[in-house]
């Protein structure tokens, strides 16, 4: 088995410097991507409060979508320190009235997402306000001995950063405590025996993919974005926990399991395949899970984590690919798969193909830009 797992990595090793050894885009380049991109959805949603309008329903605009694409703004605004993005954020906070889609008692994660921008900008300027409602929905949750919200993988990078965060600011413990019970409950029991696999360092997205669902050539269905997501989970959860944290080793163990079965799976183009063990359902470029990829990748770099001479080649196919295949002109991105849940949700894509809500996928593309701007 080790033996079969060498010859993969080798194989792969090979293929990224046959293939592409021009390195990462210039930082002036990919500045340029990343704001054209950003100033396209600016000028596109300059009413932060506007709600989000689709056929099926109306939605406000602090749902979770949003709150993934105000995490890309602060991580761009972290390397370019312009004062419209900081505006825009707080101006959007302020439109809620820093509040949560539905209420402080919520237990849902996808409600809980906006509070990681809150948190940030709280961070910057301590106005109570900012704090107010995103820690008392979490501290219910602290509160409380029921460990079984996050039953979708989604849940983990929408919801673990705020308990970090504040476990963080509050020097408290309890905030990393539930955190890990609730982590654990879904990586180890949902579904049939978790929904993390050890044996091949991936996530199933929920309980309706863990075996004995297969994909239609009979392998493990591994949705990109959803493993996406929780490495997005790991890698914030790790910036934000200090070393001495409580169970800090239990999410470096499973980020570097992860690191370690992605790279064999990436396409030639730079791109991973929305299912990511069988590339005939659904193969093609996809933006939003490469995106993830690409940023915990380049973090686990910055941060001594990954080994820099292996990972470059990865995370330069994939920077490279992400702008040349998917940033139009006028900053639109291509190939972005709406929301959904599997590799058939929002097919097919292509590169001027306008996703449901296109909202979320630049901030997967911010996050990843901002992560490898800080590379040496």
């Amino acid at each position: 088995m080790k033996k079969n797992i060498t010859m993969v990595w080798l194989i792969a090793l090979v293929s990224i410097v046959q293939i592409h050894a021009q390195g990462l885009p210039k930082k002036k380049e990919l500045l340029k991507g990343l704001t054209a991109a950003n100033d396209y959805f600016m000028t596109k949603w300059a009413d932060v409060s506007a709600p989000i309008v689709r056929p099926d329903k109306t939605r406000p605009s602090n749902i979770w979508t949003r709150g993934v694409y105000y995490e890309g703004l602060m991580a761009l605004y972290s390397v370019d320190k312009q004062k419209r993005y900081y505006d825009y954020a707080v101006a959007w906070g302020e439109a809620h009235k820093w509040g949560l889609r539905n209420g402080i008692k919520t237990r849902n994660a996808d409600d809980q997402c906006c509070g990681q921008t809150y948190l940030d900008l709280y961070l910057i300027d301590p106005k109570p306000e900012r704090i107010r409602d995103i820690k008392a929905s979490i501290d219910s949750m602290v509160n409380s001995t029921k460990k079984d919200d996050w039953s979708w993988v989604d849940a983990l990078q929408m919801a673990m950063p705020v308990f970090a965060r504040l476990g963080v600011m509050y020097k408290d413990d309890r905030y990393y405590e539930k955190m890990y019970e609730m982590y654990m409950h879904t990586k180890t029991i949902h579904g049939d025996k978790g929904l993390y696999n050890p044996a091949e360092g991936l996530w199933w997205r929920d309980k309706d993919f863990d075996p004995p669902y297969k994909t239609p050539a009979g392998k493990n269905c591994y949705w990109s974005r959803g493993d996406g997501w929780v490495v997005a989970a790991l890698v914030k959860v790790l910036e934000i926990m200090p070393k001495n944290a409580p169970h800090r080793e239990e999410y470096e163990k499973t980020y570097l399991e992860m690191m370690k079965a992605l790279p064999p799976l990436q396409r030639q183009d730079g791109f991973w395949n929305v299912s990511l063990m069988d590339e005939t359902e659904f193969g093609g470029k996809e933006l939003t899970g490469t995106a993830l990829f690409t940023y915990g990748m380049a973090w686990g770099v910055n941060h001594g984590l990954l080994n820099k001479k292996q990972y470059l080649p990865i995370i330069s196919k994939a920077t490279n690919a992400m702008l040349k295949d998917c940033v139009q002109p006028n900053g639109f991105l291509g190939y972005v798969q709406g929301t959904g849940k599997e590799p058939k949700d929002g097919q097919p894509l292509s590169v001027d193909k306008q996703p449901d809500f296109e909202d979320f996928g630049l901030g997967c593309f911010l996050l990843a830009g901002a992560e490898v701007l800080k590379m040496k």
